[in-house]
């Protein structure tokens, strides 16, 4: 796991003290934008990126789980989604004390980690969030192949 880093306490930051701050180069943090929708900084009116203190914060848990947790780049955004830092999610919320039954049969029998929808087995939030995964994996796979 990375060290803590101190960020200052201001408002906005410029790409340059982002990078120091986070360790990569200012392309690196670049190329970060156009794969995770979740860091956005704004432009001012010359353009420049300006960088608030969540920006920086979400830099650097993408650097910890790039480099530190050795995460693949959609490893990292499945991770984000999951930790709720990826915004809102397309898929419909199950609630923790749901049945399987509850949840008109979506899963599939043959799946390891629930039982046939007829069963009241309740299901687990590490099956719920290992569907999810899965379901994010394809639907990037599918997207990249449309």
């Amino acid at each position: 796991m990375q060290t803590a880093v101190a960020i200052p306490d201001k408002l906005f930051f410029k790409i340059g003290e982002v990078c120091d701050l986070v360790g990569v180069q200012a392309h690196v943090l670049r190329y970060w934008e156009t794969e995770f929708p979740m860091l956005q900084p704004q432009k001012n009116r010359a353009g420049q990126r300006t960088y608030r203190r969540k920006d920086v914060e979400m830099a650097l848990r993408i650097r910890e789980l790039l480099y530190d947790e050795r995460f693949t780049i959609a490893g990292a955004k499945r991770r984000l989604i999951a930790e709720g830092r990826g915004g809102a999610s397309k898929l419909k919320v199950v609630p923790p004390n749901a049945t399987v039954s509850e949840m008109d049969g979506e899963m599939n029998e043959g799946s390891h980690d629930f039982a046939h929808p007829s069963s009241t087995r309740p299901v687990s939030r590490d099956a719920i969030q290992r569907l999810r995964l899965m379901a994010e994996d394809l639907l990037t796979t599918l997207n990249r192949e449309a």
